[in-house]
């Protein structure tokens, strides 16, 4: 770790007591449903969707655990069937209340660095549409905090969405990572 990301890691708020970081069940979906609806900023899939994400993609997802073992954070996400050591990361999202605690990023390198251990993991990935400062935010810092570069291109423009009006979505590639990185 270098200076500066030693700084950026001792300068985030300390993480709420009683918090846990955890993989999904099956019983958090309808939670990880409710924290993305609630959020305001993500695209919202069917309840369904996040029953089967924790099901079968608990592997390469995370949840933050209140005390009470509620979720109230979670990173989603998938390695690439044609590029197996990258980590497409769907989505992130923390409960309001626990937001303001560096949780997000928390997640994100606990998240990566398992991934990392059991996959040998060399890139992230994720898509952002233009204007999600926060999404952005969290994207470029972890690029910093593990010395990647960040690639930027439209994966999906406008008119590739036929529900309506969608804003294009940004392909943000973050590496390469070392095979095994830390926070």
């Amino acid at each position: 770790m270098t200076a500066a990301q030693a700084d950026l890691h001792t300068s985030r708020p300390e993480i709420p007591d009683g918090l846990r970081i955890d993989r999904p069940l099956v019983s958090d979906g309808a939670e990880l449903w409710r924290i993305a609806k609630d959020s305001g900023k993500l695209d919202l899939n069917s309840s369904y969707s996040y029953l089967l994400w924790c099901r079968d993609f608990a592997g390469t997802s995370v949840v933050a655990r209140a005390a009470d073992g509620r979720p109230v954070g979670f990173v989603t996400g998938y390695l690439r069937p044609e590029s197996p050591r990258t980590l497409l990361v769907w989505q992130v999202a923390v409960d309001s209340a626990y937001r303001g605690h560096g949780l997000a990023a928390r997640l994100l390198d606990a998240l990566t660095r398992r991934v990392a251990a059991e996959h040998g993991l060399t890139a992230v990935e994720t898509t952002i549409t233009p204007g999600n400062t926060a999404s952005e935010r969290l994207f470029q810092s972890f690029a910093d905090r593990h010395g990647a570069r960040v690639e930027r291109e439209v994966l999906f423009e406008t008119d590739h969405f036929p529900d309506g009006p969608h804003d294009p979505e940004v392909l943000y590639r973050i590496g390469p990572l070392s095979p095994v990185h830390s926070a």
